[in-house]
Parts: structure tokens; sequence; C-alpha cells
């Protein structure tokens, strides 16, 4: 379904082209000063250097022919020009209210499916097995996961994977740890020749205090360190009982994992890691030695990426030490041949710290230099900024430790319970608890989310649970209060409501204009891979809301037919707000 924008920019170009001009100047865009129109063209200036012509005078030729087009005065209510040339322009009210009842007629709600026939990948999550989430793994999985909402909605087919950390010396730490603990064990034996047990030797809980305990040990134990890159190297070249101990800590691992990303709503269709592109390396290396990409270097193998004309020197992509061991750049290399063998994608976007930036120049670079990734693959690194504390440092535990995720939910799960049964203290609890876990979840994404996923912020924990302002408990508080006024309505025996009318005063038109430019919203979030582009949306439409419920009696509105319009715009409200949070990955509660 056409936007607004685009259905003027079509009139538009009629009027500059009857006008004797270059229809490509006829751009209209959402105005942004809403004081003095709702869309505006810019167009004149550009063409007035082409035509040496004033702008103003342009302008007003294009305005002159857009008055005397047939059907335009449908749609524009009004059209003006201002100095020193712009086109400003107001919807027509009728026009307005039948293309929001258009839009509600549609299960997309009018938003354009701009990805259709183009597959992505997102890789985002990045965990290492055998240690616990931890809030360093928060804004990646919270933004990879809105934009994997937000471009499957808007009609790209799109696989999320995790992409876990489960190879290299972690595990030789971890299976030697556990050889000096438990000696005895089948795994160790050389002649072991039975079935491997299905049962691990080890819980989650013993996991993440085997792996910190083994990685302290090898700094000050040279000999335990040299036998945990034993034991590496065994796994890697496929000792049985290793690889059965290696299965077993994935195994653990991913359901754990899997359980606490339930608890942010995050989910992956892909559970891959390291490990699953070994195979394909040595006979990669092979080929970009053979093709000449790949050349040694002070004993390493390395592909040179730097190009002409970069602003600062890009050090070689490094794919082999000289000790023969492999990288993350090869693993990154590795993963690449797979999804381009596996799912031959139009584009690969990995959300991760922003401070691997050169890394991934690097693989990229070499990926498309190489051949192992399409010329046309789109290549795009989102480095995300650091969660801070309100020093302005990375956010810590009162200890100063690393904080769990699943510590910082329930910290904020129980500020949320508390705010709840402070306001309300009649409350039942368990339902202040379940609602408690929902408005936690909100306030946590959306504290992260309404930030451009570049920049650094600080996570100011009773600032993101308000009830007030750029909240996710504020957008929460409004969709509840909208479902509170149309049960009401429905429990009157009120009529069916399908029809939006013309708006009848200014802050009801100015939440209408903010309904019909969901699909902008959302086109501008993926372009710019900008969740907060979502967050802004909704929380200017619920400021709208509020102003306009505040103003306007709804249901004591005696003329039903103006009733009835009101209930069919508060319909669309709440299934727009309630869209753009399921994308941002939260829900509202029924009651606050």
């Amino acid at each position: 379904m056409k936007d607004i924008s685009e259905i003027l920019t079509e009139i538009l170009e009629k009027a500059f082209e009857k006008a004797g001009y270059d229809p490509s100047f006829s751009r209209v865009g959402i105005s942004n000063r809403p004081d003095l129109c709702e869309y505006q063209c810019n167009g004149a200036m550009a063409a007035a250097k082409q035509y040496h012509k004033a702008p103003l005078a342009i302008a007003e030729d294009v305005a002159a022919q857009v008055k005397q087009a047939a059907g335009s005065a449908e749609v524009i209510g009004d059209i003006a020009v201002a100095p020193p040339g712009f086109i400003n322009i107001n919807v027509s009210p009728e026009y307005l209210a039948s293309h929001l009842t258009a839009i509600s007629a549609e299960p997309a709600l009018g938003v354009k499916q701009i990805g259709k026939g183009k597959k992505y990948i997102f890789d985002y999550g990045g965990p290492n097995v055998a240690k616990p989430l931890h809030i360093g793994h928060l804004r990646s999985a919270i933004i990879g996961e809105a934009l994997k909402r937000i471009y499957r909605f808007c009609g790209y087919e799109v696989i999320g994977d995790v992409h876990l950390g489960d190879w290299g010396l972690q595990m030789g730490l971890i299976i030697e740890e556990t050889r000096r603990r438990m000696p005895d064990l089948c795994y160790f034996d050389s002649d072991y020749s039975d079935q491997y047990p299905s049962e691990a030797p080890f819980t989650i809980s013993d996991l993440e205090e085997i792996y910190p305990t083994a990685s302290a040990r090898s700094k000050e134990d040279a000999e335990f360190a040299a036998a945990a890159h034993e034991a590496t190297a065994k796994l890697q070249y496929g000792e049985p009982g290793y690889r059965a101990l290696f299965e077993h800590i994935i195994r653990i691992s991913v359901a754990d994992l899997k359980k606490n990303y339930a608890n942010l709503d995050v989910d992956f269709d892909l559970w891959k890691g390291e490990s699953d592109v070994q195979k394909y390396i040595p006979d990669m290396i092979d080929r970009l030695i053979d093709d000449g990409f790949a050349h040694e270097s002070e004993g390493a193998l390395v592909i040179d990426v730097a190009q002409p004309g970069d602003a600062k020197e890009l050090p070689p992509c490094l794919i082999r030490k000289s000790d023969g061991a492999s990288l993350y750049a090869t693993t990154d290399l590795a993963t690449l041949l797979e999804r381009e063998r596996d799912y031959s994608p139009d584009g690969i976007v990995y959300i991760v710290d922003k401070r691997q930036g050169m890394h991934f120049q690097q693989v990229f670079r070499a990926a498309k230099k190489s051949g192992i990734a399409r010329e046309d693959t789109l290549l795009y690194f989102l480095g995300f900024g650091t969660m801070n504390g309100k020093d302005g440092k990375p956010f810590k535990t009162r200890e100063g430790g690393v904080m769990r995720l699943e510590q910082l939910i329930a910290d904020i799960n129980e500020a949320v319970y508390e705010r709840i049964m402070e306001s309300s203290p009649y409350t039942d609890p368990d339902e202040a608890r379940k609602n408690a876990a929902l408005i936690g979840l909100a306030a946590i994404k959306y504290g992260d989310l309404s930030n451009q996923p570049t920049k650094d912020y600080i996570f100011d924990l009773e600032r993101f649970v308000s009830f007030e302002g750029n909240t996710g408990p504020y957008i929460l508080y409004t969709i509840v209060r909208i479902n509170s006024i149309l049960k009401k309505y429905a429990a009157d025996g009120g009529s069916p409501a399908e029809r939006i009318l013309p708006a009848g005063s200014a802050s009801e038109k100015t939440l209408q204009l903010l309904l019909s430019r969901m699909s902008e919203a959302l086109e501008g979030a993926c372009t710019e891979y900008a969740p907060n582009r979502v967050c802004q949306y909704i929380y200017e439409i619920s400021n709208a809301f509020n102003s306009f419920y505040h103003e306007t009696k709804i249901l004591a509105e005696a003329d039903e037919n103006k009733k009835t319009g009101y209930i069919a715009l508060l319909k669309l409200t709440e299934r727009v707000l309630s869209q753009c949070i399921n994308l941002l990955g939260f829900e509202a509660p029924e009651r606050m």
C-alpha cells in the first residue's frame, strides 16, 4: 500500500511536469516543521540551479498546477508556498480518514513489503558456551532480535544465527580441569571402546565454576596451561573421549542459553557455532594459498586487505598463526563460506560490539577479495555501543564484577513489582509479579532500543521503570488505557466501529497523521538498522493519543456516529502500538 508521501509525490510529479520542470524534483516528505505544515517538497530549490530561475517562482508554478489538477483536492487540503521555495502541504481530513480506514483493513497495517524476495542472515548473540550470559550479551540480543522481527514484518526472509563461541582454548581448559578433578572418567581412557555415557559428568552450574577456575589456574600454572593446549589440540584432531565431552558441554550449555534467552523473548533459527565450520578450514586455506590470496608473513598466513584511499592503515587479515593455529578471522571466513553455500543470502548483518569494527572490516574485505562471499552479497557490521552505569563507566555489580543477565532481569522485575505494590497496595501479589515481568522486560528493551545502536548509553534503572516519559512502561500504560476503553465500549453494547471519520480537532488529526506513517517508520528502521526509529514513532503516537484522550469525551460522546469513529481510531491506535512493541520484543499486560 502506498504511503501518503508517495501519493503526494505522484501528484507533484505531474505538477512539475505540467509546469515545465523535471518531475524528479517532486519528492515529498514529512515536514520537519509540523507547526507550518504536514508534508513538504523542497525540490524547487534544487530545480532553481538547473533552470536558473528563482526557487520561489518555480514553487508557485508547481503549486498553481496542483490547484488546477483534477482530483488533487481529494488528497490535498491546502497547498502553500513559503520562501525561499518550500511547497507546504496539508492533507485533506476526509482523505486521511479514508486512508486510515483502508490501513485498518490490512493485516500488515499498510506496511510496504520492501524486503520481498530478499534473504538476510542476522548474526547476533555470540555467547560462549559453558559461561553464563552477562550484561555484555544484552545489547546484541535485544538489537538483533528487534531488527530480525522488523525485517520480517517488512517482507524479508530472515535467518537468525546465535553463532556460539564453542571452539578453541576454552574447551581445552574445561576438559583438562575436568580430567584433574575426575581422572578416572572413561573419556580420558585411551583404551575405552564402549559407548560413552549419555549423561554428562557435570551440570551447567559445574561448568560455570570449572571454566573460570581453569582459566585462572592456566595463568599461574605453566604445566596446566600446556596440558590445556594439548587437550584443545586433541579435541580438534578428533580424540573420541574429548569429542564426547565436548558434545556434553554443548548440549548442556545450549539448553541453559535457550532458557535464558527465552526470558528475554529472544530466539534463534540456527544454533551454530565456530565448531560447525572447522571442517571447511583446511580446504579453504589451501585454496586461498593456491589462488594467491594468502601469503606468509613472519611465519603467519595473511591476506592483504588494505585498499588505495583508506583513511587509516588497515593491517592484513591474519588467518593462521605461525604455530599453525586458526583465529577468529579464520572461523568467520569459514562461516561466511558455509552461509554462502547453504543459504546464498542477499545480505548478512553482524550485531557485535563496535570495538570489533576493524576485525570485521578485515574479514569482509578478505571474503570479497577471495570470492568467499559474492560481490553482490551485503556484509554489514552494526557495531553497538556500551551500556554504562550512572558514573559513565561500563555497568558493573555493586561489588565491581560483571553482572549476570538473569540478575539484571531479576533486579528490574523487583523494582517494577515494588512500584506496582506502592501505587496499588491491594493488587494480588501473583498478578503483580506476572505484570512486573512483562513491564520489566519492556523497561529493559525499550531503555536500550530507544538509543541509537552505535551510541553508548547510561543504564538508569529508576528512569527505565518510570511510568512517565519516554519509557517502555509509559508505552504499555498507553496500550492498557486504550484497551480499557475498548473493553468498556464493548461491555456497554457498543456498535461495530470500522470506519474512521475525518478529524474534528488538531489533536485527533495529529494522531491520525502519525498512524498513517507506520510504513515509513519501519522502512527507516530497516534502511538505517535503527530500532530506535520505531521507539520514537510509538512514543510520538502515545503522546498524541494521550493528548487526544484528555481533550475528547470518547465514551461520553452523545453523537453515536462520532463515537464509533473514535472507537475505530482507538482500535487502529492499539493495533499499531501492539504490533510495534511486538517487533521490539515485548508485550503489554492486561492491566497496570
